[in-house]
Protein backbone atom coordinates (compact mmCIF):
# COMPACT_ATOMS: atom_id res chain seq x y z
CA UNK A 1 0.00 0.00 0.00
CA UNK A 2 0.87 3.61 0.10
CA UNK A 3 3.39 4.22 2.50
CA UNK A 4 4.37 7.61 4.40
CA UNK A 5 7.02 7.97 2.66
CA UNK A 6 5.26 8.51 -1.03
CA UNK A 7 2.58 10.29 0.44
CA UNK A 8 5.58 12.95 1.72
CA UNK A 9 6.64 12.89 -2.01
CA UNK A 10 3.53 13.68 -3.34
CA UNK A 11 2.90 16.57 -1.50
CA UNK A 12 6.29 17.93 -2.05
CA UNK A 13 5.28 17.42 -5.67
CA UNK A 14 2.32 20.22 -4.99
CA UNK A 15 5.01 22.59 -3.44
CA UNK A 16 7.82 22.11 -5.84
CA UNK A 17 4.97 22.40 -8.59
CA UNK A 18 4.22 26.43 -7.26
CA UNK A 19 7.64 26.93 -6.47
CA UNK A 20 8.69 26.29 -10.51
CA UNK A 21 5.52 28.56 -10.89
CA UNK A 22 2.29 26.91 -11.18
CA UNK A 23 -0.66 28.73 -9.86
CA UNK A 24 -2.51 25.45 -8.52
CA UNK A 25 -1.84 21.78 -8.61
CA UNK A 26 -3.45 18.62 -7.89
CA UNK A 27 -1.46 15.54 -7.05
CA UNK A 28 -3.31 11.82 -7.15
CA UNK A 29 -0.86 8.53 -6.50
CA UNK A 30 -2.49 5.48 -7.02
CA UNK A 31 -0.53 1.86 -6.16
CA UNK A 32 -2.57 -1.31 -7.18
CA UNK A 33 -1.53 -5.18 -7.22
CA UNK A 34 -3.53 -7.57 -8.38
CA UNK A 35 -2.61 -11.82 -7.88
CA UNK A 36 -4.80 -14.35 -10.23
CA UNK A 37 -5.06 -18.15 -10.87
CA UNK A 38 -6.54 -18.98 -14.17
CA UNK A 39 -7.93 -23.14 -13.83
CA UNK A 40 -8.65 -24.66 -17.31
CA UNK A 41 -10.48 -27.99 -17.67
CA UNK A 42 -9.66 -28.58 -13.57
CA UNK A 43 -6.23 -27.86 -14.02
CA UNK A 44 -3.61 -24.87 -13.26
CA UNK A 45 -3.39 -23.15 -16.60
CA UNK A 46 -1.95 -19.31 -15.69
CA UNK A 47 -0.83 -17.65 -12.87
CA UNK A 48 -0.80 -13.54 -12.90
CA UNK A 49 1.22 -11.11 -10.66
CA UNK A 50 1.09 -7.47 -11.79
CA UNK A 51 1.79 -4.29 -9.43
CA UNK A 52 1.34 -0.83 -10.58
CA UNK A 53 2.31 2.24 -8.98
CA UNK A 54 1.93 5.66 -10.81
CA UNK A 55 1.29 9.61 -9.66
CA UNK A 56 -0.93 11.99 -11.69
CA UNK A 57 0.12 15.93 -11.48
CA UNK A 58 -2.38 18.49 -12.88
CA UNK A 59 -1.09 21.39 -13.64
CA UNK A 60 -2.36 24.97 -13.61
CA UNK A 61 -0.64 27.79 -14.55
CA UNK A 62 -1.38 31.58 -16.48
CA UNK A 63 -4.62 30.42 -17.48
CA UNK A 64 -3.66 27.26 -19.00
CA UNK A 65 -4.15 23.83 -17.32
CA UNK A 66 -2.07 20.35 -18.20
CA UNK A 67 -2.11 16.66 -17.29
CA UNK A 68 1.23 14.58 -16.60
CA UNK A 69 1.79 10.90 -15.33
CA UNK A 70 4.67 9.04 -14.35
CA UNK A 71 5.71 5.72 -12.66
CA UNK A 72 9.24 7.05 -11.58
CA UNK A 73 8.39 7.87 -8.01
CA UNK A 74 12.34 9.35 -7.05
CA UNK A 75 12.10 13.01 -5.50
CA UNK A 76 15.09 14.33 -8.07
CA UNK A 77 13.35 12.58 -11.30
CA UNK A 78 9.66 14.47 -10.18
CA UNK A 79 11.22 17.46 -9.91
CA UNK A 80 12.84 17.68 -13.28
CA UNK A 81 9.38 15.65 -14.52
CA UNK A 82 7.28 18.74 -13.11
CA UNK A 83 9.66 21.74 -14.04
CA UNK A 84 8.96 20.27 -17.89
CA UNK A 85 5.91 19.64 -17.51
CA UNK A 86 4.94 23.31 -16.14
CA UNK A 87 6.85 24.50 -19.51
CA UNK A 88 4.55 22.91 -21.88
CA UNK A 89 1.21 24.01 -19.87
CA UNK A 90 2.21 27.59 -20.55
CA UNK A 91 2.84 26.86 -24.15
CA UNK A 92 -0.98 25.65 -24.45
CA UNK A 93 -3.94 27.31 -25.30
CA UNK A 94 -5.71 30.05 -22.18
CA UNK A 95 -8.42 28.64 -20.64
CA UNK A 96 -9.57 30.93 -17.69
CA UNK A 97 -12.24 27.95 -16.36
CA UNK A 98 -9.82 25.88 -15.79
CA UNK A 99 -9.01 25.93 -11.85
CA UNK A 100 -9.10 23.62 -8.56
CA UNK A 101 -12.60 23.17 -7.16
CA UNK A 102 -13.60 25.44 -3.77
CA UNK A 103 -12.26 23.97 -0.58
CA UNK A 104 -15.66 24.03 0.89
CA UNK A 105 -17.01 21.54 -1.56
CA UNK A 106 -14.10 18.56 -0.82
CA UNK A 107 -14.05 15.80 1.28
CA UNK A 108 -13.06 16.42 4.86
CA UNK A 109 -13.41 13.19 6.20
CA UNK A 110 -11.27 10.53 3.62
CA UNK A 111 -8.46 10.22 6.41
CA UNK A 112 -7.33 6.79 6.44
CA UNK A 113 -8.95 5.26 3.07
CA UNK A 114 -10.75 2.34 5.37
CA UNK A 115 -13.53 4.61 6.42
CA UNK A 116 -15.87 3.10 4.18
CA UNK A 117 -14.95 -0.22 5.32
CA UNK A 118 -13.83 -1.04 1.22
CA UNK A 119 -10.39 -2.87 2.54
CA UNK A 120 -10.12 -6.38 3.64
CA UNK A 121 -7.19 -6.66 6.01
CA UNK A 122 -7.20 -10.54 5.24
CA UNK A 123 -5.76 -9.52 2.26
CA UNK A 124 -2.24 -9.77 3.68
CA UNK A 125 -2.64 -13.24 4.62
CA UNK A 126 -2.89 -14.63 1.51
CA UNK A 127 -0.32 -16.73 -0.14
CA UNK A 128 0.20 -18.39 -3.22
CA UNK A 129 -0.81 -21.77 -1.55
CA UNK A 130 -3.96 -20.61 -0.25
CA UNK A 131 -4.91 -18.55 -3.80
CA UNK A 132 -4.21 -21.72 -5.80
CA UNK A 133 -6.58 -24.02 -3.87
CA UNK A 134 -9.42 -21.18 -3.82
CA UNK A 135 -9.03 -21.44 -7.79
CA UNK A 136 -9.21 -25.27 -7.88
CA UNK A 137 -12.74 -25.09 -5.58
CA UNK A 138 -14.12 -22.86 -8.72
CA UNK A 139 -13.76 -26.11 -10.88
CA UNK A 140 -16.01 -28.79 -12.06
CA UNK A 141 -14.79 -29.91 -14.63
CA UNK A 142 -14.52 -33.58 -13.45
CA UNK A 143 -17.91 -33.36 -12.31
CA UNK A 144 -19.56 -32.84 -15.29
CA UNK A 145 -17.63 -33.94 -18.19
CA UNK A 146 -19.12 -36.91 -19.38
CA UNK A 147 -22.57 -37.05 -21.30
CA UNK A 148 -25.76 -36.40 -19.54
CA UNK A 149 -29.27 -34.40 -20.05
CA UNK A 150 -28.25 -34.04 -23.71
CA UNK A 151 -25.22 -32.14 -23.67
CA UNK A 152 -21.58 -32.53 -23.16
CA UNK A 153 -18.92 -30.15 -21.33
CA UNK A 154 -16.46 -29.24 -24.03
CA UNK A 155 -14.35 -26.75 -21.59
CA UNK A 156 -14.10 -24.84 -18.71
CA UNK A 157 -12.05 -21.88 -17.45
CA UNK A 158 -12.42 -20.22 -14.07
CA UNK A 159 -10.19 -17.56 -12.52
CA UNK A 160 -10.04 -16.43 -8.65
CA UNK A 161 -8.60 -13.18 -8.13
CA UNK A 162 -7.86 -10.40 -5.36
CA UNK A 163 -6.87 -7.32 -5.86
CA UNK A 164 -5.62 -4.30 -3.24
CA UNK A 165 -5.67 -0.49 -4.44
CA UNK A 166 -5.03 2.70 -2.62
CA UNK A 167 -5.25 6.40 -3.78
CA UNK A 168 -3.90 9.43 -2.34
CA UNK A 169 -5.15 12.91 -3.51
CA UNK A 170 -4.00 15.93 -2.26
CA UNK A 171 -4.16 19.46 -4.26
CA UNK A 172 -2.70 23.32 -3.13
CA UNK A 173 -5.53 24.17 -2.06
CA UNK A 174 -5.33 22.47 1.13
CA UNK A 175 -7.32 18.77 0.14
CA UNK A 176 -6.08 15.20 1.42
CA UNK A 177 -8.25 12.23 0.47
CA UNK A 178 -7.33 8.61 0.82
CA UNK A 179 -9.25 5.59 -0.33
CA UNK A 180 -8.12 2.06 -0.44
CA UNK A 181 -10.19 -1.38 -1.37
CA UNK A 182 -10.23 -4.88 -1.98
CA UNK A 183 -11.71 -6.71 -4.49
CA UNK A 184 -11.80 -10.85 -4.40
CA UNK A 185 -13.34 -11.90 -7.64
CA UNK A 186 -14.35 -15.50 -9.15
CA UNK A 187 -15.17 -15.93 -12.29
CA UNK A 188 -16.60 -19.18 -14.73
CA UNK A 189 -17.32 -20.07 -18.42
CA UNK A 190 -18.76 -23.09 -19.31
CA UNK A 191 -18.77 -24.28 -23.22
CA UNK A 192 -21.17 -27.15 -23.71
CA UNK A 193 -22.28 -28.92 -26.89
CA UNK A 194 -25.88 -30.87 -27.04
CA UNK A 195 -26.69 -33.80 -29.36
CA UNK A 196 -27.02 -32.44 -32.50
CA UNK A 197 -23.86 -30.72 -32.26
CA UNK A 198 -24.40 -27.02 -31.63
CA UNK A 199 -22.33 -25.16 -29.08
CA UNK A 200 -23.45 -22.63 -26.33
CA UNK A 201 -21.16 -20.78 -24.07
CA UNK A 202 -22.53 -19.07 -20.15
CA UNK A 203 -20.44 -17.35 -17.83
CA UNK A 204 -20.68 -16.12 -14.57
CA UNK A 205 -19.02 -13.88 -12.10
CA UNK A 206 -18.65 -12.25 -8.43
CA UNK A 207 -17.05 -9.51 -7.05
CA UNK A 208 -16.88 -8.37 -3.14
CA UNK A 209 -14.68 -6.19 -0.92
CA UNK A 210 -14.45 -8.66 2.04
CA UNK A 211 -12.63 -11.98 1.54
CA UNK A 212 -15.50 -14.21 3.62
CA UNK A 213 -18.33 -13.05 0.48
CA UNK A 214 -16.47 -14.85 -2.31
CA UNK A 215 -18.53 -17.35 -3.87
CA UNK A 216 -17.18 -20.74 -5.45
CA UNK A 217 -20.29 -22.10 -6.81
CA UNK A 218 -20.00 -19.36 -9.61
CA UNK A 219 -19.65 -23.01 -11.47
CA UNK A 220 -23.05 -24.36 -11.59
CA UNK A 221 -24.34 -20.71 -12.44
CA UNK A 222 -22.56 -20.81 -15.67
CA UNK A 223 -23.26 -24.10 -16.86
CA UNK A 224 -27.13 -23.44 -15.93
CA UNK A 225 -26.64 -20.58 -17.80
CA UNK A 226 -24.88 -22.47 -21.07
CA UNK A 227 -27.74 -24.61 -20.85
CA UNK A 228 -30.68 -23.09 -20.32
CA UNK A 229 -29.62 -21.66 -24.34
CA UNK A 230 -29.84 -25.09 -25.90
CA UNK A 231 -32.73 -25.19 -28.17
CA UNK A 232 -33.52 -21.68 -29.34
CA UNK A 233 -36.59 -21.24 -31.65
CA UNK A 234 -37.30 -17.83 -34.25
CA UNK A 235 -40.00 -15.44 -32.77
CA UNK A 236 -41.66 -13.20 -34.88
CA UNK A 237 -41.17 -9.72 -35.32
CA UNK A 238 -43.78 -7.23 -33.28
CA UNK A 239 -44.33 -5.63 -30.33
CA UNK A 240 -43.62 -7.33 -27.39
CA UNK A 241 -43.21 -6.47 -23.22
CA UNK A 242 -39.36 -6.36 -22.29
CA UNK A 243 -37.80 -7.83 -19.48
CA UNK A 244 -34.39 -7.15 -18.99
CA UNK A 245 -32.28 -9.15 -16.19
CA UNK A 246 -30.39 -7.49 -13.36
CA UNK A 247 -27.61 -8.90 -14.86
CA UNK A 248 -27.47 -6.49 -18.30
CA UNK A 249 -29.98 -3.93 -16.88
CA UNK A 250 -26.96 -1.24 -16.71
CA UNK A 251 -26.90 -1.49 -20.48
CA UNK A 252 -29.86 1.19 -20.78
CA UNK A 253 -29.66 3.40 -18.11
CA UNK A 254 -25.28 4.27 -18.81
CA UNK A 255 -26.77 6.40 -21.46
CA UNK A 256 -29.06 8.63 -19.13
CA UNK A 257 -25.70 9.15 -17.00
CA UNK A 258 -24.14 10.22 -20.04
CA UNK A 259 -26.77 12.80 -21.21
CA UNK A 260 -26.64 13.83 -17.62
CA UNK A 261 -23.36 14.79 -17.93
CA UNK A 262 -22.85 18.85 -17.93
CA UNK A 263 -19.45 18.22 -20.74
CA UNK A 264 -22.26 16.41 -22.99
CA UNK A 265 -24.59 19.17 -22.02
CA UNK A 266 -22.54 21.98 -23.33
CA UNK A 267 -21.02 19.85 -26.29
CA UNK A 268 -25.14 20.00 -27.54
CA UNK A 269 -24.76 15.81 -27.13
CA UNK A 270 -27.42 15.25 -24.93
CA UNK A 271 -30.90 14.60 -25.07
CA UNK A 272 -31.28 15.59 -21.73
CA UNK A 273 -31.27 18.85 -22.59
CA UNK A 274 -32.80 21.29 -19.85
CA UNK A 275 -34.56 18.77 -17.73
CA UNK A 276 -33.51 19.05 -14.31
CA UNK A 277 -36.17 20.19 -12.07
CA UNK A 278 -38.35 18.73 -14.85
CA UNK A 279 -40.75 15.03 -14.78
CA UNK A 280 -39.35 13.50 -17.92
CA UNK A 281 -38.98 9.67 -16.91
CA UNK A 282 -42.27 7.97 -15.25
CA UNK A 283 -43.45 9.12 -11.58
CA UNK A 284 -42.74 5.77 -10.04
CA UNK A 285 -39.27 5.95 -11.34
CA UNK A 286 -36.70 7.26 -8.54
CA UNK A 287 -32.79 6.77 -9.07
CA UNK A 288 -30.11 7.67 -6.05
CA UNK A 289 -26.96 7.90 -5.87
CA UNK A 290 -26.09 5.95 -2.69
CA UNK A 291 -22.59 7.10 -2.46
CA UNK A 292 -21.49 6.75 1.29
CA UNK A 293 -22.79 3.21 2.02
CA UNK A 294 -20.22 1.23 3.89
CA UNK A 295 -18.82 -2.00 2.70
CA UNK A 296 -20.76 -2.13 -0.76
CA UNK A 297 -18.93 -1.67 -3.91
CA UNK A 298 -18.46 1.73 -6.14
CA UNK A 299 -18.88 3.45 -2.66
CA UNK A 300 -16.60 6.56 -2.08
CA UNK A 301 -16.16 9.68 -0.09
CA UNK A 302 -14.77 11.79 -2.91
CA UNK A 303 -14.60 12.34 -6.63
CA UNK A 304 -11.36 12.61 -8.74
CA UNK A 305 -11.43 16.09 -8.41
CA UNK A 306 -11.71 15.70 -4.31
CA UNK A 307 -14.96 16.92 -4.11
CA UNK A 308 -17.29 15.12 -1.52
CA UNK A 309 -20.08 12.78 -2.19
CA UNK A 310 -23.17 12.59 -0.79
CA UNK A 311 -25.92 10.22 -0.87
CA UNK A 312 -29.05 11.91 -3.05
CA UNK A 313 -31.63 12.19 -5.47
CA UNK A 314 -30.72 11.48 -9.18
CA UNK A 315 -33.98 11.36 -10.62
CA UNK A 316 -36.56 11.42 -8.25
CA UNK A 317 -40.34 10.02 -8.92
CA UNK A 318 -39.85 10.68 -12.61
CA UNK A 319 -37.97 14.21 -11.94
CA UNK A 320 -34.16 15.09 -12.75
CA UNK A 321 -32.46 16.05 -10.14
CA UNK A 322 -29.26 16.55 -10.72
CA UNK A 323 -26.37 16.98 -13.57
CA UNK A 324 -23.16 15.70 -12.92
CA UNK A 325 -20.64 18.99 -13.05
CA UNK A 326 -17.59 19.31 -12.28
CA UNK A 327 -15.70 22.14 -11.36
CA UNK A 328 -14.38 23.41 -14.92
CA UNK A 329 -17.98 22.84 -17.06
CA UNK A 330 -19.78 24.81 -13.68
CA UNK A 331 -17.08 27.70 -14.92
CA UNK A 332 -17.63 27.25 -18.28
CA UNK A 333 -21.33 26.99 -18.09
CA UNK A 334 -22.48 29.16 -15.21
CA UNK A 335 -24.23 26.16 -13.22
CA UNK A 336 -23.86 25.44 -10.12
CA UNK A 337 -20.68 22.66 -9.14
CA UNK A 338 -21.91 19.22 -7.75
CA UNK A 339 -20.09 15.76 -8.42
CA UNK A 340 -18.02 14.68 -11.51
CA UNK A 341 -19.55 11.41 -11.84
CA UNK A 342 -21.96 9.02 -10.54
CA UNK A 343 -20.61 6.64 -7.45
CA UNK A 344 -22.99 4.04 -6.70
CA UNK A 345 -26.37 4.67 -9.02
CA UNK A 346 -29.38 2.16 -7.20
CA UNK A 347 -32.65 2.28 -9.28
CA UNK A 348 -35.35 2.17 -6.51
CA UNK A 349 -37.97 -0.69 -6.78
CA UNK A 350 -41.43 -0.10 -8.06
CA UNK A 351 -44.41 -2.20 -9.62
CA UNK A 352 -46.89 0.24 -12.10
CA UNK A 353 -50.45 0.12 -9.85
CA UNK A 354 -48.46 -1.50 -6.60
CA UNK A 355 -47.38 0.53 -3.22
CA UNK A 356 -44.70 -1.87 -3.00
CA UNK A 357 -44.13 0.07 0.95
CA UNK A 358 -47.48 -2.06 1.66
CA UNK A 359 -46.46 -5.69 2.30
CA UNK A 360 -43.78 -6.56 -1.11
CA UNK A 361 -40.24 -5.98 0.44
CA UNK A 362 -38.71 -8.23 -2.13
CA UNK A 363 -39.31 -7.83 -5.75
CA UNK A 364 -37.43 -10.87 -7.77
CA UNK A 365 -37.19 -11.42 -11.66
CA UNK A 366 -39.86 -14.39 -11.27
CA UNK A 367 -42.36 -12.18 -9.85
CA UNK A 368 -41.93 -9.61 -12.29
CA UNK A 369 -42.43 -12.14 -15.23
CA UNK A 370 -45.74 -12.95 -13.21
CA UNK A 371 -46.81 -9.43 -13.37
CA UNK A 372 -45.45 -9.22 -16.66
CA UNK A 373 -47.19 -12.36 -18.16
CA UNK A 374 -46.37 -12.41 -21.62
CA UNK A 375 -43.11 -11.17 -23.23
CA UNK A 376 -39.26 -11.85 -23.85
CA UNK A 377 -36.70 -12.07 -21.38
CA UNK A 378 -33.14 -10.11 -22.56
CA UNK A 379 -30.32 -12.19 -20.93
CA UNK A 380 -27.81 -10.53 -23.40
CA UNK A 381 -26.80 -7.41 -25.48
CA UNK A 382 -25.04 -8.08 -28.94
CA UNK A 383 -23.27 -5.16 -29.81
CA UNK A 384 -26.01 -1.98 -31.09
CA UNK A 385 -25.32 1.66 -29.91
CA UNK A 386 -27.71 4.91 -28.42
CA UNK A 387 -27.04 8.39 -30.66
CA UNK A 388 -26.40 10.31 -27.58
CA UNK A 389 -28.35 13.29 -29.06
CA UNK A 390 -31.24 12.16 -30.20
CA UNK A 391 -31.94 9.13 -27.77
CA UNK A 392 -32.57 6.30 -30.68
CA UNK A 393 -31.26 3.27 -30.11
CA UNK A 394 -30.45 -0.26 -32.00
CA UNK A 395 -29.51 -3.24 -29.68
CA UNK A 396 -28.60 -6.81 -30.94
CA UNK A 397 -29.79 -9.22 -27.71
CA UNK A 398 -30.69 -12.73 -26.78
CA UNK A 399 -32.80 -14.35 -24.34
CA UNK A 400 -35.92 -16.07 -23.58
CA UNK A 401 -39.55 -16.06 -24.66
CA UNK A 402 -41.93 -16.00 -21.59
CA UNK A 403 -45.92 -16.87 -21.42
CA UNK A 404 -48.29 -16.55 -18.42
CA UNK A 405 -45.42 -15.52 -16.55
CA UNK A 406 -42.91 -18.80 -17.03
CA UNK A 407 -40.20 -18.83 -19.39
CA UNK A 408 -40.72 -21.13 -22.79
CA UNK A 409 -37.64 -21.45 -24.75
CA UNK A 410 -34.58 -19.38 -25.75
CA UNK A 411 -34.53 -16.57 -28.69
CA UNK A 412 -31.51 -15.46 -30.52
CA UNK A 413 -30.42 -12.88 -33.26
CA UNK A 414 -33.16 -10.18 -32.35
CA UNK A 415 -33.22 -6.64 -32.80
CA UNK A 416 -34.79 -3.83 -29.96
CA UNK A 417 -35.33 -0.85 -31.44
CA UNK A 418 -36.50 2.82 -30.55
CA UNK A 419 -36.21 5.74 -28.43
CA UNK A 420 -34.36 5.83 -24.91
CA UNK A 421 -36.73 8.35 -23.36
CA UNK A 422 -40.01 6.52 -24.99
CA UNK A 423 -38.68 3.62 -23.55
CA UNK A 424 -37.91 4.62 -19.99
CA UNK A 425 -41.58 6.07 -19.84
CA UNK A 426 -42.98 2.76 -20.47
CA UNK A 427 -41.48 1.36 -17.44
CA UNK A 428 -43.88 -0.89 -15.55
CA UNK A 429 -41.83 -2.55 -13.05
CA UNK A 430 -38.31 -2.18 -11.14
CA UNK A 431 -37.02 -5.40 -9.49
CA UNK A 432 -34.86 -5.46 -5.67
CA UNK A 433 -32.54 -8.15 -7.19
CA UNK A 434 -29.57 -5.90 -8.29
CA UNK A 435 -26.62 -7.96 -8.42
CA UNK A 436 -24.35 -7.13 -4.86
CA UNK A 437 -21.48 -7.58 -7.42
CA UNK A 438 -22.10 -4.47 -9.06
CA UNK A 439 -21.55 -1.02 -8.34
CA UNK A 440 -24.18 -0.13 -10.53
CA UNK A 441 -26.83 -1.48 -8.24
CA UNK A 442 -29.79 -1.73 -11.69
CA UNK A 443 -32.28 -4.55 -10.72
CA UNK A 444 -34.52 -6.44 -13.03
CA UNK A 445 -36.84 -3.98 -15.21
CA UNK A 446 -40.02 -4.27 -17.24
CA UNK A 447 -41.04 -1.97 -20.03
CA UNK A 448 -44.13 -2.12 -22.24
CA UNK A 449 -43.91 -1.91 -26.00
CA UNK A 450 -40.88 -2.59 -27.07
CA UNK A 451 -40.34 -3.36 -30.98
CA UNK A 452 -38.56 -6.37 -31.89
CA UNK A 453 -37.42 -7.56 -34.93
CA UNK A 454 -36.60 -11.20 -35.54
Amino acid sequence: MITSHEILLAQHCIRHAVTCGATAARVSLNKTVTDSYTILNGELDKVSHSADRSIYIYLFAEGRYGTFSTNRIEQNELEDFIAKAIEMVKMLGEDNCRRLPNPERTAKDAITGRELELFDETYYGLDSDTMLANALKLSKYNKIKTKEDGFSLISEECEYSCTADDNYVADSNGFEGRHSETTFGTFSEMTIEDSEGNKYCGYWWQTSPRYNKTDYEIGEKALLRATSQIGPRKRRSGTYRMVVESTVSSRLISPLFTALNASSIQQKMSFLEDSIGKRVFPEGMTLMDLARTPGKNGSRLFDTEGTATKDAPVIERGIVRQYFVNTYNSEKMGIPPTVEDISRPCLMPFIKGRDLQDGEKEVSLEDILKFTQNGILVTGFNGGNCNPVTGDFSYGIEGFAFSKGRITHPVREMLITGNLMELWNELIAAGTDARPSSRWQIPTLAFEGVAFSA
